[in-house]
């Protein structure tokens, strides 16, 4: 004899109506429906898929999902399903947190006024690794970029901290030219090897600020500095510089860091205060 769905919901600790809602979805099946009454019956060994299902859920996995880590018996598969679902979910957290971090700054009546400098950047030989990056993948990519330049440079062959520079339509189009790179000391051989070249940045005249700390709300900075420029200058094509003053590759906690912001301009005056 199968147990009722009340007494089934007693058991698992789900309410009959989830139960009603996991049959409808074909995600767990009675062992029986009595033809004349309609009552569902359940068996006793349904009830770890069914909290199997109810945790699934919980993480709001899709019931597609769901359903194929019910169907497989395999164990890794069941557990690669789970894992691509926590990465998604870790993303979703990711921008949760930096957008409320924004918020928060741009609704700060005391916020500091931004300190801009003008700047007129030489050219630079560098070791970089360039690519045409999706806005989404950017993260991964820059990490594992900047692996191979820290593999390739050694610290002591060094002129400076590093950078990159991003092309517009990475933020415009979400897809551009992403170039990170390790400026060369004057005594070093020049050479590449992988997909480390050796390239010499263009001069370039910038409009320069520095965020203070982790990255959640830089994208406040970026806006403030874009502001700034319409103002006392005019903007020229060109990719935003970022030089990495201070970072998590140095070991820093995240309230030390110092990311360095360049915007490509044309000076329309001689200062920032004229």
């Amino acid at each position: 004899m199968g147990l009722t769905i009340g007494e089934f919901a007693a058991l698992t600790h789900l309410s009959v109506r989830t139960l009603r809602r996991y049959h409808e979805t074909g995600l767990l099946e009675p062992v029986a429906v009595d033809p004349s009454s309609g009552y569902r019956l359940y068996d006793a060994t349904q009830i770890p898929a069914a909290q199997v299902i109810h945790r699934l859920r919980e993480l709001d996995l899709p019931l597609a999902e769901v359903k194929a880590v019910l169907a497989t018996s395999d164990p890794s598969r069941r557990a690669s399903l789970v894992a691509a679902h926590l990465d998604r979910l870790e993303s979703q957290l990711d921008r949760t947190r930096q957008a409320v971090v924004s918020l928060q700054r741009l609704l700060s009546p005391e916020a500091a006024p931004l300190d801009v400098v003008l700047r007129a950047d030489p050219p630079l030989e560098v070791a970089a690794v360039r690519g045409e990056v999706t806005l989404d993948e950017s993260g991964r990519w820059y990490d594992d970029a900047m692996a191979e330049l820290d593999a390739a440079v050694p610290s002591a062959e060094r002129s400076g901290p590093a950078g990159g520079h991003y092309a517009n339509e990475l933020f415009s189009e979400g897809r551009g030219e992403m170039l990170v790179f390790h400026p060369l000391g004057p005594a070093v051989a020049a050479r590449g090897g992988g997909r480390v070249e050796v390239v010499v940045l263009p001069p370039a005249e910038l409009a320069v600020t520095v965020h203070s700390g982790n990255h959640d709300d830089i994208g406040v900075t970026y806006g403030q500095l874009g502001e700034w420029v319409t103002t006392h200058a005019l903007t020229v094509a060109g990719p935003v510089h970022e030089r990495y003053l201070v970072g998590p590759r140095d070991g820093a906690p995240e309230a030390e860091w110092l990311t360095e912001i360049g915007w490509p301009i044309f000076r329309l005056s001689a200062s920032p205060d004229d």
